[in-house]
């Protein structure tokens, strides 16, 4: 039996993840729903309680361009979908819906909106600063799309017992996790290692990331072994997949990372988190979601500078995260309370 109701949600890694309360809405109302996702993303989903079938979308290689966008299109027509929810706000989305002639096609107002045939309110819209502001966390904006009141469904990911297996052969007993990368330049912290060292008195570190991460968790390691912390640290970047990375997060006293997919991961399964923003502000609505969870930031004249956050400090200066100190993170960890839990 196929779904009658279609997801399509190819955004960035974390704006998936954020996706996941409103599946678990729509499920609840039609049945489980299929979804269309980003190859790196699809695995994340496969496991979901919420979800029939994933069908990834590689929009940046194989299935690149109009003729993918067809392609693809053709595909879904054959599946005779009721309905589309659309809550990724891009023209690739609305025609992919339009062009697999799905009657109902439900997303948010704005550009592209003459191509549904319901556009709700955006709630992105509102007073703020800078781009993006306004509107509360983007988990409750998605909720809204299903007509679904702020917190009706927290977001989930479930991975497998084999990539608990996975994760749990790094390492032994209570740890902390770091997740110093971010493909936005700008948002990343300068004083892991630093932080690290302080940790590893406490508790092993693990750094969590992928391939193009390894470097920077090899420095943090460095800076472990350096200090002669008793816990010690471990490099897990680019040896796990993203469930696996999942999975280890879910078991870590407390995950410390930048604004970038590993603080939605943490959130979806259930680990407390230090975040800490630099360009970009907890007012965009993609901040720590669960109560005691605790976002730093400083309070600067030129924050935000952008919704994602630029490659580089516009201004030079990078203040936003240079002023941003070890010991205002490091007293955030201890008042939450995770060291003292697991020491």
């Amino acid at each position: 039996m196929s779904s009658q109701t279609l997801v399509i949600q190819t955004a960035f890694l974390g704006d998936v993840v954020l996706t996941t309360p409103l599946l678990s809405a729509l499920a609840a109302r039609h049945g489980p729903v299929d979804v269309v996702t980003t190859p790196i993303a699809a695995p994340l989903l496969e496991t979901h309680p919420a979800v029939r079938h994933v069908i990834p979308y590689d929009k940046r290689r194989a299935d690149r361009g109009w003729a993918g966008l067809r392609r693809l299109a053709r595909r879904l027509r054959a599946e005779r979908y009721e309905r589309a929810y659309l809550p990724h706000r891009s023209l690739r989305t609305a025609a992919l819906a339009l062009l697999a002639r799905i009657p109902s096609r439900i997303g948010f107002s704005g550009a592209w909106s003459f191509l549904y045939t319901e556009a709700r309110p955006n709630p992105r819209t509102g007073a703020g600063a800078g781009a993006g502001a306004g509107g509360g966390h983007e988990i409750d904006r998605l909720l809204a799309l299903a007509d679904e009141p702020p917190g009706a469904y927290p977001p989930q990911l479930l991975p497998t017992a084999l990539d608990e297996q996975v994760a749990a052969g790094l390492i032994d007993g209570a740890f902390v996790a770091l997740a110093p990368g971010s493909i936005w330049g700008s948002k990343r912290w300068p004083y892991y290692g630093e932080l690290a060292a302080r940790l590893a008195v406490h508790l092993p570190v693990v750094v969590v990331g992928g391939p193009d991460d390894i470097g920077l968790g090899e420095e943090i390691v460095g800076a472990v072994g350096r200090s002669g912390g008793r816990g010690g640290a471990v490099n897990a970047c680019g040896k796990l997949t993203l469930r696996q990375s999942a999975a280890l997060i879910k078991h870590a006293a407390l995950l410390v990372t930048n604004d970038s997919a590993p603080l939605h991961l943490a959130s979806a399964v259930g680990t407390p988190i230090v975040a800490l923003f630099g360009p970009t502000i907890t007012e965009f609505g993609f901040g720590p979601v669960r109560p005691g969870d605790v976002a730093l930031g400083l309070d600067l004249q030129c924050r935000p500078c952008s919704s994602h956050g630029p490659p580089q400090c516009p201004l030079g200066h990078h203040r936003c995260m240079r002023d941003l100190t070890v010991e205002a993170v490091t007293r955030a960890i201890e008042e939450m309370g995770a060291l003292r839990r697991r020491s």
